[in-house]
């Protein structure tokens, strides 16, 4: 079974390949903190246009080159959806506001 790995793409100057940097949790065997490590893994491309910021799927593979021995399987999201979603939810939000405001007003009126 092959390992699979998520993370994000940092670079992808070269033709053929992508930089996907992966993140993951790491106890202190002595203090119990957990802590970020990182590391950067050299992905070969395939059939998938990626920018920087787009959360990919890379799995193990064959060796393509001296760095590079996975390739990106699967593209989650790209930057650029989501932003779209932060901008969806940031207007429902603000929607779910004004109903509560217009009902608040509408009590007063009616109090008065």
């Amino acid at each position: 079974m092959k390992k699979t790995l998520t993370g994000k793409v940092v670079s992808n100057k070269m033709s053929k390949t992508a930089v996907v940097e992966v993140e993951r949790l790491v106890e202190h065997p002595k203090y119990r903190r957990r802590y970020k490590v990182h590391k950067r893994y050299k992905a070969a491309l395939g059939e998938f246009e990626v920018k920087e910021g787009d959360k990919v799927i890379i799995e193990e593979c064959r060796p393509i080159s001296k760095g590079k021995s996975w390739q990106i399987i699967k593209k989650l999201t790209s930057r650029a959806e989501e932003a779209e979603q932060i901008v969806e939810e940031t207007e429902s939000l603000e929607k779910k506001e004004d109903k509560k405001e217009d009902k608040k007003e509408a009590q007063e009126g009616q109090k008065e």
